[in-house]
């Protein structure tokens, strides 16, 4: 698949969180459907919540039976995000307002040679309030396995989205594109360029100036969104999501890191793989503010971390020495 990108395109395209999107991946991943390396301890500890899930809402099943790799997905119980900052309850009110024809016509090409779906799943997928069953399945899926978790979940996200942002920006298509995923490829061109998509679609798509939606995700895997009346849309695995967990273990035997500088001021330095503002860093390292804080003025004062501000955000990011040191086993 090759999507088609002018300079005009730059303007028009934009970064977004789907809270929706993370509790669909976090279901798979828990099920086995999908892998997320770095990810084994979450599934671990969630395992438990995910069980009872799935023994007290056939819905869950039912979603989880409709996945199919290589093939079309029903859109409306994942839509991509319009790019508006909605939050978990917009996303799903959006999944609610899908009309009833347009579930069935979606379903029924989702299961089209696809595997036969249990008895149960398929009586949700005929009953007439479908939309709100599986939408109940969704939220289910929210609410036990990722709202918990979701401040610093976001964290994560919101860091690679101002990480990428600011690449595509600066230096354009090629920059925003390069490590996305191993199945992406930029090829510049003139006027106009390519996103060139490594899948089984031979077709060529042309934003025409509308621009694309780019949504990391911790839990999911690359999937794009070409057909209307979605927006166009890339999904991509964030960055720094090996540090999602928090602080190591306290049991964890010290690296060589941690006896340099401390443990905790170790454990930022690694996170900041990504630069991240000191809310984002408490969030996603349960951290207190004032204990972040001191410990980013120690590490910034050594040469490792630097500072500059984005608007209204003061991000922070590693120098040189810092990567080499993060580097360090």
């Amino acid at each position: 698949m090759r999507i088609e990108v002018t300079s005009a395109d730059v303007a028009a395209s934009r970064f977004a969180i789907s809270p929706l999107g993370e509790a669909m991946f976090a279901l798979r991943l828990c099920a086995g459907q999908n892998t997320a390396p770095g990810l084994a301890p979450w599934v671990t500890r969630v395992r438990p919540a995910y069980e009872r899930l799935r023994r007290q809402q056939p819905a869950v099943g039912a979603l989880l039976a409709l996945l199919r790799r290589g093939g079309y997905n029903a859109d409306f119980i994942h839509p991509p995000p319009d790019g508006t900052g909605r939050d978990f309850a917009d996303e799903l009110a959006v999944v609610r307002a899908t009309p009833l024809a347009q579930a069935r016509e979606e379903l029924a090409c989702n299961l089209a040679g696809h595997r036969t779906p249990p008895a149960y799943a398929r009586r949700i997928y005929d009953s007439p309030d479908v939309v709100d069953r599986l939408a109940d399945g969704i939220e289910a899926a929210w609410t036990t396995l990722v709202e918990p978790d979701w401040p610093r979940l976001r964290a994560v996200l919101e860091r690679d989205l101002l990480h990428r942002a600011g690449r595509l920006l600066a230096y354009g298509w090629g920059s925003a594109v390069a490590g996305l995923d191993p199945r992406l490829r930029w090829v510049p061109g003139g006027a106009v360029g390519y996103i060139e998509v490594a899948d089984r679609d031979p077709e060529t798509y042309t934003l025409a100036g509308q621009g694309l939606l780019l949504v990391p995700t911790v839990f999911g895997m690359m999937i794009n969104y070409v057909q209307r009346p979605w927006p166009f849309a890339i999904v991509y695995r964030a960055s720094g999501v090996a540090e999602l967990l928090g602080p190591p273990d306290p049991t964890r035997p010290d690296e060589a890191l941690d006896r340099l500088v401390g443990r905790a001021r170790a454990t930022i330095l690694r996170a900041l793989a990504v630069p991240a503002t000191t809310s984002q860093l408490v969030a996603q390292l349960n951290l207190s503010l004032g204990g972040a804080g001191d410990h980013l003025s120690v590490l910034r004062e050594s040469g490792l971390v630097t500072r500059t501000r984005t608007g209204r955000a003061v991000l922070y990011r590693r120098t040189p020495l810092g990567d080499a040191l993060a580097a360090t086993p």
